[in-house]
C-alpha cells in the first residue's frame, strides 16, 4: 500500500504519494504539482475547478458591461406620506416597491477562493450561488473530487484512506473552530469517495518531510518557516524516534497574495492614473482636483472583482476625463483597458513574475504586454516595499521564542518553504538570526509530501 497526502491549501493546493522510498507528486491538472484551490459554477450550476475555474471567470467577465439593479421583492399600498399602510384600499398614495439587495444579474458564473478560511467559521452556514443557497461542504465537494479522480487515475483505489493537512489553528473566533473546519472536511471527502481520512498538522507534516529527506538525527529541534500565498507560519518541533512534539506556533495572514498587492498598488497605481490631476468646469467655474482614483483601488487590488468596474458610474468618470485635453491621458487609457478588457488577474499574474525574478536576480523588469508596459524593478525597491511584511515576520519570531521560552540558538535546522521564503529578504533575516542554520526545502510540495509520508507510516501527532 502507497501512503497518500493532500495539501488542501486555502490558494493552492497538491497531492503526494509515498511508496516507502520515493515520494511522487500527482499532477492534479496537466504538467502541475500545484493547483489553484477554487471553484467555479454557472448559472446551470456545472462546476469547473483547479486553474480553468479561473480563466472561465476571468474570460466570461472581459468586455462585459456590467448592470447593478436591485430586486423588486415585494410591492406595498402606502398613503401620500410614504408611511406603508397595512392593507385596505390604501389612502391613495402609489404602490411602493420593496428592493433587495442589488445584484449582476448578467454575471455568467460564480468563482469561490479561499473557502477554507470559512470552513471554521460557525456563523456561516450557506453561501448563494445565484438564488440557491449552497452549503460550504457542497462547495469544497467537487475540489475534493478532483483530487478524487487524478489519485484514482495516477495510483489507484484509495482504499487506506489518505492523510489530509490542517493548520494548527483555523480561522475563526469560536473554540470548536477546529472541530467544525475538519468535520465539514470530513464529510466532503465523503462525498469524494476519498476513504478513511487522516488530519495532519500542516507545518509539522513540512518538518517531517524534511526530516525524512535529510536523514535528520534524534533529539533534534526544528523550526519550520511556512511561508505561502496566503499565510505566513511558524511551528518549532522537536523530533525525537519518528515522534514530533510541537512546541510552539505563531501566525498572522500575511502572505504572497498581500505583497502582490502591495507591488500592484506601488508600481501599477500611478500608471493607471493615481495622483492625476483632473480639470473640469463645474457651474461655470474651472475646477481642479485629483482623479477620483480611490473609487477604483479596491476592485484593481482584488481582481476577482475588478470587471465590476465596468459600469456607467466608473467608466463615464474616466470617458469625461479622456474628453479634454489632459496631459496624461495616456495613464487613463490604460485604466479603462484594464477595466474593459478584465486585465487585473493577468497584471497579477506578471507581478507574480517578476516577484519571482527577484529572488535570484538584483533587478527585473516588470512586463505587462497588455497595456505595452514595461517597469523596472530593483530588489531594493521590493525590500522597500514590503517592509511592514518583514516586520511582521520578525515579530511573529520574536512572540514565538518568547512563549516558549527556547533559546534560539538551540534550534539545529530551519526550514524554509512556500514560494514567499524564496524573497531574499526573508533569507537574509532567517540567515542572520539563524546563521549556517537555514535550509530551503520543496518550497511547493512539502507539505503534501510529509503527509503522504505520515500517511505511509500511520503517524499521528495531536496539537
Amino acid at each position: 500500500m502507497k501512503g497518500i497526502g493532500i495539501d488542501f491549501g486555502t490558494s493552492n493546493s497538491a497531492i503526494a504519494v509515498f511508496d516507502g522510498t520515493e515520494v511522487r507528486m500527482i499532477a492534479i491538472e496537466a504538467n502541475a504539482q500545484t493547483v489553484p484551490t477554487a471553484i467555479h459554477l454557472d448559472r446551470d450550476f456545472q462546476a469547473l475547478t483547479g486553474s480553468a475555474a479561473i480563466q472561465s471567470y476571468v474570460d466570461e467577465n472581459a468586455d462585459r458591461r456590467v448592470e447593478i439593479t436591485a430586486k423588486v421583492i415585494a410591492e406595498v399600498e402606502a398613503d401620500p406620506s410614504g408611511v406603508f399602510s397595512e392593507g385596505g384600499e390604501g389612502e391613495g398614495g402609489a404602490n411602493q416597491l420593496i428592493y433587495g439587495a442589488a445584484e449582476d444579474y448578467g454575471l455568467p458564473g460564480r468563482l469561490f477562493l479561499g473557502i477554507k478560511r470559512l470552513l471554521g467559521k460557525d456563523t456561516i452556514l450557506r453561501l448563494m450561488v445565484f438564488d440557491r443557497p449552497y452549503r460550504l461542504v457542497a462547495l469544497i465537494t467537487p475540489i475534493l473530487l478532483s483530487f478524487r479522480k487524478a489519485i484514482t487515475q495516477n495510483v489507484g483505489n484509495v482504499a487506506k484512506g489518505i492523510y489530509l493537512g490542517r493548520p494548527v489553528e483555523f480561522e475563526g473566533s469560536d473554540a470548536g473552530k477546529n472541530m467544525l473546519a475538519t468535520d465539514r472536511i470530513q464529510e466532503g471527502c465523503s462525498y469524494a469517495q476519498l476513504g478513511k481520512v487522516t488530519f495532519y498538522p500542516e507545518p509539522v507534516a513540512a518538518c517531517l518531510s524534511f526530516v525524512q529527506k535529510q536523514n535528520i538525527n534524534d533529539g533534534s529541534t526544528v523550526l519550520t518557516v511556512d511561508f505561502g500565498g496566503g499565510t505566513l507560519d511558524l511551528c518549532l518541533v522537536h523530533y525525537q524516534k519518528n515522534q514530533f512534539e510541537v512546541l510552539g506556533t505563531e501566525g498572522v495572514a500575511l502572505g504572497g497574495d498581500y505583497i502582490d498587492q502591495l507591488l500592484f498598488e506601488k508600481l501599477i497605481f500611478p500608471a493607471l492614473g493615481k495622483g492625476v490631476e483632473w480639470s473640469r468646469t463645474v457651474d461655470g467655474a474651472l475646477v481642479t482636483t485629483p482623479f477620483p482614483f480611490d473609487l477604483y483601488e479596491t476592485a484593481l487590488l482584488n481582481w476577482t472583482i475588478t470587471h465590476t468596474l465596468n459600469q456607467n458610474q466608473y467608466t463615464g468618470k474616466i470617458a469625461e476625463y479622456l474628453s479634454q485635453d489632459g496631459a496624461e491621458k495616456e495613464k487613463l487609457q490604460r485604466l479603462q483597458e484594464v477595466i474593459q478588457h478584465n486585465y487585473s488577474y493577468s497584471i497579477f499574474q506578471n507581478i507574480k513574475a517578476a516577484k519571482i525574478a527577484l529572488s535570484d536576480a538584483e533587478t527585473t523588469v516588470l512586463d505587462i504586454p497588455e497595456l505595452n508596459m514595461s517597469v523596472p524593478l530593483s530588489r531594493t525597491q521590493l525590500n522597500s516595499i514590503i517592509a511592514e511584511v518583514m516586520a511582521a515576520l520578525q515579530t511573529c519570531i520574536d512572540n514565538l521564542f518568547e512563549n516558549t521560552q527556547v533559546d534560539p540558538n538551540t534550534i539545529d535546522f530551519v526550514v524554509r518553504t512556500g514560494g514567499s521564503s524564496r524573497i531574499a529578504a526573508v533569507v537574509e533575516l532567517l540567515d542572520n538570526i539563524f546563521p549556517n542554520k537555514v535550509v530551503q526545502h520543496d518550497t511547493f510540495t512539502s507539505v503534501a509530501s510529509g503527509l503522504a509520508i505520515a500517511s505511509y507510516y500511520g503517524y499521528e501527532c495531536k496539537v
